[in-house]
């Protein structure tokens, strides 16, 4: 094999968890950034001008239809980069992600508008799409395991938690850019030239996430494991992704279940939501994203507060609590909306993100207690981002979908809902791992009843 070990240099690395986090933090923040911005570009933009004039919400299912493109690529690059991350480590992992995100968002923001190159147009997004979804698969997986993999067993999830504040704060940077740009120019030229000035804003952004993860220790767990298959003590898996699906296929199941009312929730509650405000309420997009940003904010405070509460009291009961939450929300959130008052949507959306943070608390820790160091990027990769496949790819396709056919936003509600329960039943299954010693996780021998994995203590 070749030697990959982490050779001394003179550049000085940090493996303080403060600086760990902190650099996991701004990677994932910068990639969701990327990632979101074609969401809300889809809303706004991209059904305007990548598409055949047709019905607007048709126009819009197509361009959340390209966006959807990007979850397929995710559960291919969990399985590729994940397999580089347990063979080649997790911080030149976490660098290649990043560099792909980035060149992907920036590209996007140069494509001619259908009107110029036709059919070309929507190809290119989607080609561009699929690399966004490819880097992203690996993302989540190396930034959490770059913190948990150093961290303290007693403050797990706390310190495991910031790469999960990525997400509402790439969000919010991705909604308050196109915010911006919309309040200081007029209509047509947001839409002709505006919207791109986001999405060029990547490449810088992108050489800050790169600093940073250039001057963050390896891992120390995954380096025990490699130089323990250097003097033969154990034998590192070929295709961890293999092994994973092989021998930890259960964590794989109920991991992703756990996720299904988090991660439609989040793109209902943050994406689907701008839609749903300015398309069936007749309202200014401003209303909609002014909502999303406060409930981003939200979420990006609140997720280390449940994070120390799933350290106090484990990681099930603060995931039953949510799941429970997230079945109530689902009507209560459209109810809201359909006041029309800025207040009340305001307070929707506020409340679903609230919901999401303390399922975001969790993810982290609960992921990384679940497989070996040897096949751990592998299996948090595959796990979470086959929930983002199942839930979240057509939860906004879903959404409007059923919007049309009934005519009502409680169908949506019911949706959403119907997820939530999928999440409070793998809950229910799950076993707490709060104790787990994430050097000695191993695969599960006889699971005490079919789908439930044996809990590692």
């Amino acid at each position: 094999m070749t030697d990959t070990t982490v050779q001394p240099s003179k550049r000085r690395t940090h493996s303080s968890l403060p600086v760990i986090a902190g650099s996991s933090l701004a990677g994932t923040a910068v990639e969701w950034y990327d990632f979101f911005l074609y969401g809300t570009a889809s809303a706004l933009v991209f059904n305007e001008l990548f598409f055949p004039k047709t019905d607007p919400l048709i126009g819009t299912m197509l361009a959340f239809a390209t966006y959807a493109v990007g979850f397929v690529a995710r559960p291919v690059g969990a399985a590729v980069l994940g397999h580089y991350g347990d063979r080649r480590g997790r911080r030149a992992t976490l660098i290649a992600s990043l560099l792909l995100m980035g060149g992907a968002t920036f590209l996007i923001a140069l494509i001619p508008p259908y009107a110029m190159i036709g059919a070309a147009a929507p190809a290119l997004l989607v080609l561009l799409r699929l690399v966004q979804g490819f880097a992203l698969g690996g993302e989540w997986g190396g930034a959490v395991l770059l913190v948990s993999e150093h961290g303290d067993r007693s403050r797990r999830a706390f310190w495991a938690c910031w790469p999960n504040v990525g997400p509402p704060l790439g969000n919010l940077m991705a909604a308050g850019a196109l915010a911006v740009l919309g309040a200081v120019m007029s209509e047509d030229a947001f839409l002709d030239w505006g919207w791109r000035i986001a999405f060029a804003l990547s490449a810088l952004l992108v050489l800050v996430g790169l600093w940073l993860r250039l001057y963050v220790a390896e891992s120390p767990l995954w380096q025990e494991a490699e130089a323990a298959e250097k003097a033969e003590t154990a034998v590192s898996p070929r295709l961890p992704a293999g092994v994973v699906l092989r021998d930890h296929w259960r964590q794989v199941v109920l991991a992703a279940a756990t996720r299904f009312g988090e991660n439609a929730g989040f793109y209902i509650f943050s994406l689907l939501v701008i839609t749903y405000v300015t398309k069936m309420l007749d309202l200014d997009k401003s209303t909609g994203l002014t909502a999303v940003m406060i409930g981003q904010g939200v979420a990006v405070v609140t997720i280390p507060v449940f994070a120390i509460l799933a350290d106090r009291v484990g990681r099930r009961p603060v995931y039953l609590a949510a799941s429970a939450a997230t079945i109530v929300w689902g009507f209560a959130f459209f109810a809201l909306l359909d006041t029309r008052n800025t207040g009340a949507i305001i307070a929707a959306v506020c409340g679903g993100l609230l919901i999401f943070a303390a399922f975001s608390a969790v993810i982290g820790a609960f992921f990384s207690e679940l497989f070996p160091t040897e096949v751990r990027y592998s299996g948090v990769s595959l796990a979470y981002n086959l929930a983002s496949v199942l839930a979240g790819s057509l939860a906004p396709i879903i959404a409007i979908a059923l919007y049309q056919r009934f005519d009502t936003g409680y169908a949506i509600g019911a949706y959403l809902s119907a997820m939530g329960v999928v999440s409070l039943i793998a809950s229910l299954i799950a076993k707490e791992t709060r104790t787990t010693d994430l050097a000695n996780v191993e695969a599960p021998s006889a699971p005490s009843s079919p789908g439930m994995p044996t809990p590692q203590s």
